[in-house]
């Protein structure tokens, strides 16, 4: 399954860029060209992470979005895009995890949206909340069959060895020769050899 980000920004340029850049590195991106657009689909989608543009329709539009993302029951990491510098407690009291500058270097803005997932992750873990991280896909039939059989086999092998290591084991009683040898023959032989199949 992979990771949702609703990326929100007017300029249209910067979300197809932008959206474009995610997707080739594996994210699946909705985009919204407005705040009013962005809150509509936080709320019928669920979302890993939101990026949004601080000013869209007015100067702080950008919080009408983080304010619904801080609302949704599926708790999403947060990070607020801007050309504007803005100060550390301000943005962390809009709401935000993170801030991004734009523009900025590709190598550099996918790392901080890993490094923010991750992070966040961790943090609603700690909480004891729901977290959003996606699942392992499932092992398809096939390879399950495969590893069960080769666990039973590993298991029969497990039962016919002592068996097979009995002669030799007393041979070594009668005559004090290279023990190691005869143990790793006789080892190799009986891993070699299938086991008997039972009777039912």
């Amino acid at each position: 399954m992979r990771r949702r980000i609703l990326l929100v920004d007017d300029e249209v340029p910067v979300l197809l860029t932008l959206k474009a850049v995610l997707e080739i590195s594996g994210f699946d991106v909705d985009t919204a060209a407005s705040a009013r657009e962005g809150v509509s689909k936080l709320h019928t989608r669920e979302y890993q992470m939101l990026i949004t543009d601080m000013r869209m329709e007015h100067d702080v539009a950008g919080v009408e979005v983080i304010k619904a993302a801080r609302a949704a029951n599926y708790h999403p990491a947060v990070a607020l895009l801007t050309a504007f510098p803005v100060a550390e407690e301000d943005w962390q009291e809009m709401g935000a995890d993170k801030l991004l500058v734009k523009p900025m270097h590709t190598r550099i803005l996918l790392q901080q949206i890993e490094d923010l997932i991750a992070s966040h992750e961790r943090k609603l873990a700690d909480l004891g909340l729901p977290t959003t991280a996606a699942k392992p896909p499932a092992k398809p039939a096939a390879k399950k069959k495969a590893v069960v059989k080769k666990t039973v086999a590993k298991k029969a092998v497990k039962r016919t060895l002592p068996k097979k290591l009995a002669p030799a084991k007393a041979a070594l009683k009668k005559k004090p020769v290279a023990k190691k040898a005869i143990v790793k023959k006789v080892t190799k032989t009986a891993l070699k050899s299938k086991p008997a199949r039972r009777r039912t």
